[in-house]
């Protein structure tokens, strides 16, 4: 929910300052990247109720919208030197992908059987 959450906020109230993402605006303008966040958001919360083995897709949408927010930031700050603290909102967006890979690993328990 916090992917959508995130692209809500970029449509509601933008980014005063863009340097960071440059290169994700010469391909699409920030609205289309902020349906981007809000679009995968929702594919995961969705994803959330399915049953084991059919939520994979969650996993992947979390992670197509922020990888490439995070390599902007990267390349920001280096080669393009537009920002000097790029690295560190790289940085950021990178730890946030941490817990979609580890989660996308776990095994799920076994459901009990039901009883009847």
């Amino acid at each position: 929910m916090l992917w959508a959450l995130y692209g809500f906020g970029q449509l509601v109230e933008p980014l005063p300052d863009t340097r960071g993402i440059r290169l994700l605006l010469h391909a699409r303008p920030l609205e289309w990247w902020a349906w981007g966040w809000i679009l995968c958001g929702l594919i995961a919360v969705m994803c959330a109720v399915l049953p084991e083995g059919r939520d994979w897709p969650a996993f992947p949408a979390l992670l197509v919208i922020v990888v490439p927010w995070m390599l902007a930031y990267f390349m920001s700050w280096w080669p393009l030197g537009d920002t000097t603290r790029g690295w560190v909102t790289a940085l950021i967006w990178a730890v946030a992908t941490v817990p979609v890979i580890v989660v996308a690993g776990w095994r799920e328990p076994p459901r009990p059987k039901k009883l009847e």
